[in-house]
């Protein structure tokens, strides 16, 4: 156990051989009591309760083999993900579209509005400008998201909940009762439509705690379009920038709930 009480994680490489192709993944064993298969720009990986025997593990996989291949063959035929340095020019995408940034001398971060609704962030060079970016867009973040859980909730006559940022390396959202609901900070460069589904699913959660038939007719009363949505964001996923030094995500996840 770590100090933390916490056992290790073990990682190791492992293959087997999906419909007649060897798949190469990632076996991850932890303190977790789900399994997860995921696949980002670093391949495939399947993460496990920390003493899952190895047949149940590959039952687990070739269930959802059709699934990890599908996968696998779309992240080699995409685009690869824009790898963002922290310059002045460069740019990132906000609610789909794009962001100048700008560094100057200072210690204060400004957004600064431009023709046809287009935005500059002005980043302080005399404090870390990565760190003031990612500030300036979780704070961004934070306060769309907000505004969109009250918008659903309103909807369906709820109270509204706690409203966080996650950093999550495997989903774009959580509720719980206890805690309210999480959303992704990277969400925020997404078009706002397809940030609107994640919010509508998890809002939906506050009245189903599940993915049974009766949380996607809430999902459909939300969000009708869910499922153009839904492949949508899959799509997007392994596009999303990663900016320089920042905590990444693992895009396009299956998850077996507890």
């Amino acid at each position: 156990m770590t100090a933390s009480g916490r056992a290790r994680a073990e990682e190791q490489a492992h293959s087997l051989i999906i419909e007649g192709t060897r798949v190469e993944l990632v076996l991850r064993r932890s303190a977790r009591r789900s399994f997860a298969l995921q696949v980002d720009h670093r391949g495939a990986r399947v993460a496990v309760p920390l003493r899952t025997p190895l047949g149940e593990v590959e039952r687990f996989i070739h269930s959802h083999g059709r699934w990890l291949l599908d996968r696998l063959q779309a992240r080699s035929a995409s685009r690869p993900a824009q790898m963002v340095e922290v310059a002045d020019g460069a740019t990132v995408p906000l609610f789909g579209r794009p962001l100048l940034l700008r560094l100057h001398e200072g210690r204060s971060t400004r957004w600064r509005a431009q023709a046809n609704d287009a935005e500059e962030l002005l980043l302080p060079t005399a404090v870390d400008p990565l760190r003031a970016l990612l500030r300036a867009l979780q704070s961004r973040a934070l306060a769309w998201y907000r505004g969109r859980v009250e918008e659903y909730c309103h909807r369906l006559a709820l109270p509204v909940p706690a409203v966080r940022l996650s950093n999550a390396r495997t989903r774009w959202g959580s509720c719980s009762s206890r805690s309210g609901i999480r959303l992704h900070w990277r969400l925020v460069h997404l078009h706002p439509a397809l940030i609107d589904y994640v919010v509508a699913h998890e809002v939906a959660h506050l009245l189903e705690m599940n993915h049974s038939p009766r949380f996607w007719a809430v999902v459909e009363r939300l969000y009708p379009d869910w499922r153009t949505a839904r492949a949508a964001l899959r799509q997007a996923a392994p596009t999303l920038p990663v900016i320089a030094a920042a905590p990444d995500m693992d895009t396009g996840t299956f998850e077996q709930e507890d």
